[in-house]
């Protein structure tokens, strides 16, 4: 880095810094995470403008050791660094045995250090890690939509008397077993009441696979069992 930085060095830093930000937050905020526009400026800026002030004050150090300015200006950046780890942590929840936000705090510990790289004066070094973070987000997103990913459910069946409904007779656990097996479902958890030797409720945790990612919702298995007609209650989370 240059001891002596100019405006026009300083004002270039900061719009490639603001730029490069932009871009990354305006893919969070349309794919609605929290991470949005702002927040993503504004902790890239704030690190460049970390970066610059330590850059500033470069021709401070080497004073003798009767001097009031003892400078160990690399403490500033990685001040920032461990500040932003923080924010990054408070992003991240864990729900219903799921964990969301990693992408966000991944992305904003990545604008910190885009932020540190363009204060540093690496200007190509910025450009083109903000143009391969682009594509991480943008041009990845694609490829998840066509690779096999896996999913987990949780079902709850709660089964009437039988008496109250003629000619209809309880599942089995084998047949309900079967029936999941049939539509692909791998079953890691299995719990069954009974009241002496008729079934009351099964409880179970599914896997399938499925390509892409989407939107939660009652898969056609599940509302074939809430059809039948000693299913008194059905729930499904998944």
């Amino acid at each position: 880095m240059p001891v002596a930085l100019t405006w026009e060095q300083i004002a270039l830093r900061i719009l490639l810094a603001a730029v490069a930000s932009f871009l990354i937050g305006y893919n969070r905020d349309e794919r609605g995470k929290a991470l949005g526009i702002r927040t993503t400026m504004l902790v890239c800026l704030a690190a460049t403008l970390a970066m610059v002030q330590a850059n500033q004050l470069m021709n401070t150090t080497g004073k003798t050791p009767d001097s009031f300015i003892m400078l160990d200006l690399m403490r500033l950046p990685l001040g920032i660094l461990s500040g932003i780890g923080f924010i990054g942590a408070g992003a991240i929840l864990r729900k219903d045995g799921l964990v969301h936000g990693v992408t966000t705090a991944a992305t904003m510990w990545f604008v910190t250090v885009l932020g540190l790289i363009f204060g540093g004066g690496q200007l190509i070094l910025g450009i083109v890690s903000a143009a391969l973070a682009l594509f991480i987000l943008w041009g990845l997103k694609a490829v998840e939509m066509y690779m096999p990913t896996h999913r987990t459910g949780s079902l709850s069946l709660q089964f009437a008397q039988t008496e109250d409904f003629d000619g209809a007779a309880l599942p089995t656990e084998a047949e309900l077993r079967q029936r999941f097996q049939s539509a692909g479902y791998i079953i890691k958890e299995w719990t069954a009441h009974y009241q002496e030797t008729v079934l009351q409720s099964v409880e179970c945790d599914l896997q399938w696979s499925q390509r892409g990612r989407s939107q939660p919702g009652t898969p056609e298995t599940m509302r074939e069992l809430a059809a039948l007609p000693l299913v008194s209650h059905l729930c499904w989370r998944g």
